[in-house]
């Protein structure tokens, strides 16, 4: 069985700086995300997530909502691992599938054929089915021959065709997105969102960060209104809200 839980979660970043106060005057006056802190010495904090509490399980397909610097993306991170909490507790049980940082893992003097070979490593691919996924992420992004010239060659679009294909051709039990539904040109953006839609529909649980009212109402059953690193608001929703 598939589930999430965050006990009383919370994410500190620290601000190392001789002007710790002057510092923490700019930030609060600039700063639309998590909470300012400081202590006594010269560090300042930024509360990125504070007493987070959570508990989802299969059948969740939950949007965030909020403004630019809520928390969204952040707590995207924490539940896929990429960020650890400075205080609290998170549990996942699932194998679990990411929508951003598509970059990570990329060498950018390889050819788009070698790297999709690193990226099945690091995506815990069967490696046996290595030969039949090449063959399959090559007739989804449509790359062709730029599969065999070093990444570095590529438009920024044709990047993400890559990334994006080796990313979703599989399902995974906890799938997480970050306002990807934009991804390559209007061809592709059919197909893309085609797949997503099928990934979704495959995943136990699903968790999405997006300002768009309409993929939201679309694709989820519950919303998770976010401010200043807070979770302000959780209910079940059906259609528009």
């Amino acid at each position: 069985m598939s589930k999430i839980t965050l006990n009383n979660l919370c994410l500190d970043f620290p601000v190392v700086s001789e002007t710790g106060a002057s510092l923490r005057k700019h930030l609060v006056r600039i700063g639309t995300g998590g909470i300012i802190a400081s202590d006594h010495a010269k560090t300042t904090y930024v509360k990125a997530l504070t007493d987070v509490n959570l508990s989802l399980v299969e059948g969740d397909r939950v949007g965030l909502i909020g403004h630019n610097g809520a928390g969204k993306s952040t707590l995207l991170r924490v539940l896929a691992g990429i960020y650890h909490p400075s205080a609290g507790t998170i549990r996942r049980e699932g194998s679990i599938r990411t929508l951003f940082e598509l970059g990570v893992g990329v060498d950018h003097e390889l050819s788009g054929r070698k790297n999709i070979s690193r990226l099945a490593r690091l995506y815990n691919f069967n490696l046996a089915n290595l030969d039949s996924d090449i063959n399959k992420i090559e007739e989804f992004s449509e790359l062709g021959g730029y599969l065999d010239l070093p990444v570095r060659s590529y438009s920024s679009g044709m990047q993400l065709r890559l990334l994006f294909a080796v990313a979703t051709l599989y399902p995974s039990d906890i799938l997480l997105i970050d306002e990807v539904f934009g991804v390559g040109d209007s061809g592709f953006q059919v197909r893309a969102k085609a797949r997503i839609e099928d990934i979704m529909r495959e995943a136990k649980i699903v968790v999405m960060a997006s300002h768009s009212k309409e993929i939201i109402s679309s694709f989820c059953n519950k919303i998770i209104r976010m401010e200043a690193g807070r979770v302000v608001e959780l209910k079940n929703i059906k259609g528009d809200f």
